[in-house]
């Protein structure tokens, strides 16, 4: 065994006894145990480790019993070993019994999960048809779910568009109306299948649910343009957003449109109002009846707020149809405009008039005319001729104040005409022409400062001349008409020039300045005749001819003439007041 010590090594041979030769067994033995090399050999070395263990004194006695307790240590534990295997085979015949215990277990089991197999076959194909029904279910009500999800609403969709009376409009109301309106067209699709039912059914519901929305939408948006009656109103997005979907529906969009212009109407006329006779908050601005006494001024605020009032209701009427992508929306607001600005044509025509017909002056009269001409072109450059009451009225008081003009300027070319007064002393322009005159200047400069169109201004500005210069014209020719020949070319060149001068500051006068170029002409020309008759006269040339003949001493009158011209000058040529035309001839 690994455990049993090496024996102790022989002692020398007694004495006396030969040694053996190699044929001694002890000898052969103990040569065999030196050969032997330990450290190759591990089983020795293992069993000399093991007696190692036990054999701990080495002498007679442990030697001679070793071999005893060898075996005695090899019995217990061989006796050790069959009691731990007897524990082993205790434990297996427990486990084999358990597992014997098992199979029958496992085959009763089997048996019976056979005779249950074999009693639920039928339970099995109806669960798999089951099951196979369950799926191609769930598959329906997926398709089932995908088409209630296009084609119908949700509860809360349907509580926004039906609603309540006072329920106000939001933004998810108008996302539930464009579902309605897709899902509209979507079904269109269906009719094209074999769901034509379906689909029918379904554009029914949702042909009754917009009609429901649509009046909801219509009696809300009818209120809230009901509210727009301050003299400034917010749109919110929410009306725009109203507007775009009323133009669906053609009737309602445009009786929508007709509230906003009913309540902006009251608005405009009532601030209008306020205007004249309260003017803004806190007095600033004043009333604009504190400015009755300026006849201008007074006509030309109330057409400044006119103006900004048209302007500013179209940008609220732009501000709610910004959404609407009909044809026609620009043409809308110009209508509305129109409707809504009518309410402030009686009071504005009735005031102006009273201003016209007060005959406040030609000039102021012309002024005003001018300022209404103005008004009217740029108010319908805003709202086109849609307008046309505004229009209308502010081009009557324009032909109404135009008219009296004229026939004020008439009526002062009457008066010259009754009355002519003599030309003065010095043949200068008289007082009646430089009161025309005077008239007339403060009249073009006023028409030269105005902005109406320049046609516009160049048509006035013809009439105008014309019914003023042609009576100064035949006022001076009758003035002149007891005058003689020379006094009268006099006169008529300084008034002709006055009236030249007067002209010559101003636009579109080419022609009667050049007409009045003319008739000075005219005028010198008589002028240099009787010039030259009075010089011949004074220095005796009628008779030159024959004062050259016969070499008289009359001769020695037209030296001295042309050595001093001046000196038989007329005396009405010093009246004349042109340098230009004095010296000229």
């Amino acid at each position: 065994m690994a455990d049993t010590a090496a024996p102790p090594p022989p002692g020398p041979p007694a004495p006396g006894l030969p040694a053996a030769p190699g044929s001694n067994p002890l000898s052969r033995k103990l040569n065999k145990i030196l050969e032997t090399r330990l450290d190759n050999d591990k089983e020795m070395l293992e069993a000399l480790k093991a007696l190692s263990t036990f054999f701990v004194e080495n002498s007679l006695r442990t030697r001679r019993n070793l071999r005893g307790d060898i075996e005695r240590r090899s019995l217990a534990i061989n006796e050790e070993f069959v009691h731990i295997f007897k524990q082993v085979k205790e434990e297996l015949e427990s486990i084999n019994e358990d597992v014997q215990a098992m199979s029958s277990c496992c085959e009763d089991m089997s048996s019976r999960l056979k005779a249950a197999k074999e009693q639920t076959q039928d339970l099995i194909v109806k669960t798999t048809k089951l099951q196979a029904e369950n799926q191609r279910l769930e598959m329906k009500a997926q398709v089932a779910d995908a088409f209630i999800a296009k084609f119908q609403l949700t509860p809360d969709e349907m509580n926004l568009l039906r609603g309540t009376k006072d329920e106000p409009i939001t933004e998810d109301f108008f996302k539930a109306l464009g579902r309605v309106k897709q899902i509209h067209n979507d079904v269109k699709i269906l009719l094209r299948t074999n769901q034509q039912r379906a689909g029918l059914e379904i554009m029914e519901q949702m042909a009754l649910l917009q009609e429901t929305s649509y009046e909801r939408l219509y009696r809300w948006t009818q209120n809230e343009c009901r509210t727009l009656t301050q003299e400034s109103c917010d749109i919110s997005p929410v009306l725009a957003q109203a507007m775009e979907a009323l133009q669906d529906r053609p009737v309602l969009y445009k009786y929508t449109l007709e509230e906003f212009g009913t309540a902006r109407r009251s608005a405009v006329v009532r601030g209008f109002i306020d205007a004249l006779t309260r003017g803004g908050l806190g007095g600033t601005p004043r009333p604009i009846e504190m400015h009755s006494h300026d006849p201008l001024r007074y006509v030309g605020d109330m057409l400044a707020w006119l103006h900004q009032a048209t302007a500013s209701e179209k940008e609220h009427l732009e501000a709610m149809l910004k959404l609407v992508t009909i044809q026609g929306v620009e043409e809308n607001i110009q209508e509305v405009v129109g409707h809504i600005t009518e309410g402030v044509c009686r009071p504005l025509k009735v005031r102006i008039e009273q201003v016209i017909v007060a005959e406040p002056g030609a000039v102021l009269l012309y002024k005003i005319s001018n300022l209404l001409k103005f008004y009217h072109h740029t108010i319908s450059g805003i709202v086109g001729n849609s307008a046309a009451t505004l229009l209308t009225t502010i081009e009557e008081m324009h032909l109404l104040s135009k008219k009296i003009f004229f026939n004020s300027l008439s009526l002062h070319a009457s008066k010259l005409m009754d009355k002519v007064e003599l030309p003065p002393p010095d043949l200068g322009p008289s007082s009646a022409l430089n009161q025309t005159l005077n008239l007339l200047r403060e009249v073009l400069a006023s028409h030269d400062s105005s902005v109406v169109p320049l046609d516009a201004r160049q048509a006035d500005f013809v009439q105008v001349l014309s019914c003023v210069l042609d009576p100064l014209l035949q006022m001076c020719t009758m003035s002149a008409s007891n005058l003689g020949t020379a006094d009268m070319a006099t006169f008529m060149v300084n008034s002709l020039y006055m009236m030249k001068t007067t002209l010559a500051l101003f636009e579109f006068t080419d022609k009667r300045l050049e007409m009045l170029q003319f008739q000075i002409e005219a005028h010198l020309d008589t002028l240099i005749n009787e010039q030259a008759s009075y010089v011949l006269t004074r220095a005796g040339l009628s008779y030159i001819y024959n004062s050259l003949q016969q070499h008289k001493p009359e001769q020695a009158q037209f030296d001295r003439y042309l050595s001093a011209p001046d000196s038989l000058l007329m005396s009405q040529l010093n009246f004349l007041l042109s340098a230009t035309v004095k010296y000229a001839k």
